[in-house]
């Protein structure tokens, strides 16, 4: 028998030296252009990072949920994927080494080395029937000599130079996943050695070329249905974020409208707190806000009206007296020549006084009955510039005022309540201010084209103006900014308690409109029609203007 014969058992080690098992069948031949990966690892799906979404919590809640779904679901498909990829591919490859070991034993027993190419295409035809794979071509070597199961198949198109040098140099199996033409295919290469005592290697090298199409289309079908259970998945975590978002948005959103009726002023306004979750704690915690707020309001309103109804109280109480005071403080004064200077200027200081606090016991009065909104609107329709001349001459003012009153000017008005107006703010131009002192009668366009007229009267002095600060506490009860304005003598004006401008603003408000105070050097003028322009081009500048503003209302128009 040659050597060739006593090489059977050899040829059950030669496969054998593979370790059967696939372990040591890793792509330890280095890979060619065309090869493909042999670790039987998959590569995961590269997946976008989610752009950030910027909206409501809703919006938030269920971008958080889909984002967490969709990466648990890529992240199970691609690890899925993965395993299954090796699992399919070490079958195969683990299968197709144990196919040809077993055959290439059966096989090699009876093969004479070294061979001739019909002996090595009989043996590669023999090899090649014995495989349990119909798609399987077979190709040995031996020496310079190749022969193929398949004449139609390439022997060097798909055995890499890097695993034909492994199986040369090596005496275990090899195998390598190759890509030609596109497609797939795994190639097994082994030695085969002699059964005698040296081992020594046969020369004779024995590879299979499986087609791993099936495998391919397999691992793809399983991949899509992967992708395919992706998007139910995505489909309910936003069915469930859009339900727990409206768990948790609904007692939010109950919460933002109370505190939004909170804001408006109902101190009424609850929340509704049910369970021990962290949105009850909240809700119970609004709550007792809103009741401490309101019992504050509560409290407050109960101070401020009962300081109201003592200084109506007291204001009431006292007109008695002051009419018996002011009665004999009248008879001191029509006596007061015949007595001795000391007792005449006791007199007169009594009398001045007690007129004083009459007078501030009236605008006492007066800011009562509008704290309490008892105040009412005797309106009619009124020539406004005999009205402001009749109130000029009622104290002695008009030789002391410069007077810009156009004839015609009729509104509905209130002519008592117009006369204090014009008494206070004249009074106090005349009190603080410089002469000369204008009042200007005029009417105006509403300034945000609602077509509205305004019929506007400026009262103007020259005096050293407002103080820095004034201007916003004018208007104030019982405020003086006297330290920085010129003090003129002592008139029976009204004026000097400190209330005249507080009870003009809220007489102006009564007919809905307003009271505007500003400097000369603003540029303002006489503030009210064109004539205020002119004065400011030609005369110094200096002083304050006080300008009311009321809307031009006639006879048949609506009124309050």
């Amino acid at each position: 028998m040659s050597r060739g014969d006593a090489r059977g058992g050899g040829a059950k080690r030669g496969p054998g030296a593979a370790r059967g098992d696939g372990a040591t069948g890793e792509d330890r031949a280095a890979r060619g252009p065309g090869a493909a990966r042999g670790d039987g690892r998959g590569t995961a799906p590269k997946r976008r990072r989610p752009r950030r979404l910027i909206g409501g919590l809703r919006v938030r809640l269920v971008v958080a949920f889909v984002v967490v779904a969709l990466i648990s679901a890529v992240t199970a498909t691609a690890l899925a994927y993965r395993d299954a990829r090796t699992a399919v591919l070490q079958r195969t490859q683990q299968a197709a080494v144990h196919d040809l070991r077993d055959q290439v034993t059966a096989v090699a027993a009876d093969f004479e080395i070294p061979p001739d190419q019909r002996s090595l295409s009989r043996f590669t035809a023999q090899v090649a029937e014995g495989l349990v794979s119909d798609s399987r071509v077979v190709i040995a070597r031996y020496q310079d000599l190749v022969a193929v199961s398949d004449s139609r198949v390439d022997p060097d198109a798909r055995i890499s130079p890097e695993l034909r040098t492994a199986v040369h140099i090596g005496d275990e199996a090899r195998f390598q996943r190759v890509m030609w033409r596109g497609e797939p295919y795994l190639v097994v290469g082994m030695p085969v050695r002699y059964a005698d005592g040296d081992r020594e290697t046969s020369g004779l090298e024995v590879y299979a070329l499986t087609d791993l199409r099936a495998e391919r289309d397999d691992i793809a079908a399983l991949l899509d249905s992967a992708r395919e259970g992706t998007i139910p998945v995505v489909v309910l975590a936003a069915a469930l974020a859009l339900l727990a978002a409206g768990t948790v948005l609904r007692p939010v959103r109950k919460l933002g409208r109370a505190t939004r009726e909170l804001a408006a002023g109902d101190l009424g306004s609850r929340v509704a707190a049910t369970g021990h979750d962290e949105l009850a704690e909240l809700a119970r915690t609004f709550n007792e806000t809103a009741d401490a707020l309101q019992a504050s309001d509560a409290e407050l309103r109960e101070q401020e009206a009962k300081a109201r109804r003592f200084v109506a109280d007291v204001s009431h109480e006292l007109r008695t007296p002051l009419a018996a005071m002011t009665m004999v403080a009248t008879v001191l004064e029509e006596d007061a020549a015949q007595l001795p200077p000391d007792a005449a200027h006791a007199a007169r200081t009594v009398g001045a006084e007690t007129a004083r606090l009459a007078r501030l016991v009236d605008d006492l009065m007066e800011i009562s009955r509008f704290d309490a909104k008892a105040v009412r609107l005797n309106a009619a329709e009124t020539d406004l510039a005999d009205t402001v001349r009749a109130s000029l001459a009622l104290r002695g003012w008009t030789d002391r005022v410069e007077t810009r009153l156009p004839e015609g000017v009729r509104a509905v008005v209130d002519r008592r309540r117009i006369d204090v107006i014009v008494a206070n703010l004249v009074g106090n131009a005349l009190r603080h201010g410089a002469p000369p002192v204008t009042v200007t009668l005029g009417t105006a366009p509403s300034a945000d084209g609602s077509g509205t007229e305004w019929v506007t009267l400026a009262v103007a002095d020259h005096g050293p103006g407002l103080p820095p600060g004034a201007r916003e506490r004018v208007f104030d009860r019982f405020y003086k900014a006297d330290a920085a304005r010129t003090r003129g003598a002592a008139d029976d004006s009204g004026q000097g308690s400190g209330l005249g401008t507080a009870i003009a603003l809220e007489n102006a408000r009564l007919h809905g409109g307003t009271i505007e105070v500003a400097d000369l050097a603003d540029g303002n003028g006489g503030g009210a029609g064109g004539d205020g322009g002119e004065r400011a081009a030609h005369e110094p500048r200096g002083g304050a203007v006080f300008t009311l503003r009321l809307p031009l209302r006639r006879t048949g128009e609506d009124t309050k």
